[in-house]
């Protein structure tokens, strides 16, 4: 039994260390937004525990960004919740150096957040990124299936 447990974490391993580029992203909203993106990217790749990713959205906002706005990260793996993060993503882009409200005239936000010590290592997780806006409509919805986390060096 220890045998097939040490090839199973093998061959997670070695699909940790393949898996270099980031599947695609894809829209998830069910309705219209408040931004509509033009791209979206997560770095570094694959995610870091205990590390900073990185979401950039470029876009065009139809409405401010105001205070209140929250960003919600949900990981599943098979069609079970493996993972989750809120924040507040006022205070995220204020450590990019922006302040709510975020004027329609901005195209590229970039939010950073710590991936939690309790992110799942080397299994392919779906991930949804919504952002929503203190108005309480949706900001953006992405998502992406296979995204793995690492334990990367320092």
């Amino acid at each position: 039994m220890k045998f097939i447990a040490a090839i199973a974490a093998l061959a997670c391993a070695a699909i940790v260390q393949a898996q270099t580029t980031m599947p695609p992203i894809t829209n998830c909203a069910t309705g219209a937004t408040d931004l509509t993106i033009n791209s979206f990217t997560l770095a570094p790749y694959p995610l870091c525990v205990n590390q900073n990713v990185c979401a950039t959205g470029t876009g065009q906002l139809s409405t401010p960004v105001i205070e209140g706005a929250q960003l919600s990260i949900i990981g599943r793996y098979l069609n079970k919740i493996v993972y989750t993060d809120s924040e507040d993503l006022c205070s995220l882009l204020a450590a990019q150096g922006f302040t709510c409200p975020i004027p329609v005239t901005m195209t590229s936000i970039t939010a950073c957040v710590l991936v939690k010590p309790t992110a799942p290592v080397g299994i392919p997780v779906d991930l949804q990124v919504q952002a929503t806006n203190g108005n309480g409509h949706v900001l953006f919805c992405q998502a992406s299936n296979g995204v793995y986390a690492a334990n990367c060096p320092s």
